[in-house]
């Protein structure tokens, strides 16, 4: 297949970050197609959230280059990542635990207001427009992922399941382009785990954002995924469809330490054990 310049909405090419003696990504390259959810998977310490903290300019790459939508993210200050229209979700989640849910889901608007500070003093009629859009865009997102009964509790009581949606949530109210998934299913059971494959389709299918996703869990993957890219100590040991990586001795040797037991890795058993 084919793949033309507007089709990629993130290239990367030959990123390498090194951290003292110690070189935690190397030479790393892959593109993200518009509308696809493609995920990196590894065992712990292959690089996977080493490269998503340098496409969110956490890290400044040794070498190598970012470039989303056509501009080169060397030139963008971290503050100005999300404006661009990257959004992000964490391992451990980051929200403001004695806020509601509606209140985070507001926060997650705030770089898309584009008013005055005077007309925010006087509250003009273009304030209270941008006011009402904004309450829309932020209900809309509460529907899409069922959060209706949370919408007025504080965060510091809520189910870790549910928190994860909030989290979602709230990257959701940017209006990404691109939503960088760390880990979604981290912590979660398998109802929850499944929940968050149907919220993942959706937001593919229904809101056509291009979601790029660090995950473990081999059966979210494998659900979710139309490519899949497996790393291990830094570099790139495969790219290809679930079935093609999961089918790949080196990924199965870099999983288990043994070439040939590739059924053990399609295993979950098997895949949380080693990450």
């Amino acid at each position: 297949m084919t793949t033309t310049h507007d089709d990629v909405l993130l290239r990367v090419r030959d990123l390498s970050v090194r951290f003292g003696g110690v070189l935690a990504v190397n030479k790393v390259s892959f593109e993200v197609r518009r509308g696809e959810v493609f995920t990196l998977i590894g065992p712990n310490g292959a690089g996977k959230t080493t490269v998503f903290n340098l496409i969110s300019r956490i890290y400044a790459p040794t070498s190598g280059s970012v470039d989303f939508d056509g501009r080169a993210l060397s030139s963008v200050a971290p503050h100005e990542v999300a404006a661009l229209g990257i959004a992000r979700t964490f391992q451990n989640i980051e929200l403001f635990e004695h806020a509601t849910v509606l209140q985070n889901l507001l926060i997650g608007r705030h770089i898309r207001r584009r008013s005055q500070i005077w007309s925010e003093l006087v509250f003009t009629p273009a304030v209270r427009d941008a006011e009402r859009a904004t309450r829309r865009k932020v209900e809309e997102v509460i529907d899409l992922l069922e959060l209706q009964h949370y919408r007025d509790a504080l965060v510091a009581g809520l189910p870790y399941g549910v928190r994860k949606v909030v989290e979602l949530a709230r990257a959701l109210c940017i209006e990404p382009k691109l939503l960088l998934l760390d880990e979604p299913s981290s912590g979660l059971n398998v109802e929850e785990t499944d929940d968050m494959a149907f919220w993942i389709q959706d937001i593919q299918r229904d809101l056509g954002v291009t979601i790029l996703m660090v995950e473990h869990d081999m059966g979210l993957v494998s659900k979710v995924s139309d490519r899949v890219l497996a790393m291990s100590q830094g570099e790139v040991l495969a790219l290809g469809s679930p079935a093609q990586v999961q089918a790949d001795p080196a990924v199965a040797e870099a999983y288990l330490g043994t070439v040939g037991d590739v059924a053990s890795l399609r295993r979950p058993s098997s895949i949380e054990v080693a990450v």
